[in-house]
């Protein structure tokens, strides 16, 4: 204790909106991260079954989802966060904190998660979706059970990535008033110039990346065949 008192003398005081900024940050990044893998993976296996030579080839919805997804990837995320204002304010009713941070984090994250699981998916033997085909199985089968299930890996992979971008984008957010540790780094640690505090913030930002690294690798082990 006396070692964190002598080189964090501003902690106690600021432990509680600490805390706080943990917990906003873990609101953002599980709310987002659920909807945006969701969304990614519904996107990324379109992106693979309607290509041309896809199971469910449709050129047309094809192009129209890739260069969406194009666009929206290529926006830098401050700027698509101002430019999503007036439909974050519909959808949520509001624009700052937490509830105002999850659609700019979504639309920012599902098009990057959508292309990673394209090029996860991809990497799926042809022969095995061609036997399956041939087998008679229907295309939601096909993708259940040879292109996801044989991804796994790849998919856990690209998802640990993901998560990794997404926390950086939450930092990211807190500082035009989403709240979290971004928020909490920058008004404490910058504008007070608590040095001390904004080390500790670095701290907690790099274990919640070697959290989800872990888990990550731990998972792709076991999947791995």
């Amino acid at each position: 204790m006396e070692f964190v008192y002598n080189h964090f003398p501003n902690l106690e005081r600021s432990a509680d909106q600490l805390l706080q900024s943990l917990v906003q940050t873990l609101q953002m990044v599980f709310g987002s991260g659920v909807i945006s893998f969701c969304l990614g993976i519904f996107f990324g296996v379109c992106l693979v079954v309607m290509r041309r030579g896809g199971i469910l080839q449709n050129i047309i919805l094809y192009t129209v989802l890739e260069k969406t997804i194009n666009v929206i990837r290529s926006v830098p995320f401050l700027i698509l966060i101002i430019i999503l204002i007036p439909l974050t304010r519909l959808i949520m009713g509001t624009t700052i904190g937490v509830q105002g941070a999850i659609v700019p984090l979504v639309i920012g994250t599902a098009p990057f998660f959508s292309r990673q699981v394209e090029t996860a998916i991809s990497e799926v033997d042809d022969g095995l979706v061609e036997a399956s085909v041939a087998m008679g199985m229907s295309p939601l089968m096909i993708i259940w059970r040879v292109y996801l299930r044989e991804s796994i890996p790849a998919l856990a992979r690209v998802t640990q990535i993901t998560t990794i971008n997404l926390i950086s984008l939450v930092t990211l957010a807190g500082a035009v008033g989403a709240g979290g540790l971004g928020d909490f780094a920058i008004r404490f640690g910058h504008m007070h110039g608590m040095r001390d505090l904004m080390w500790i913030t670095i701290a907690i930002i790099l274990v919640m990346v070697s959290i989800v690294q872990g888990l990550g690798n731990i998972v792709i082990k076991k999947t791995t065949r």
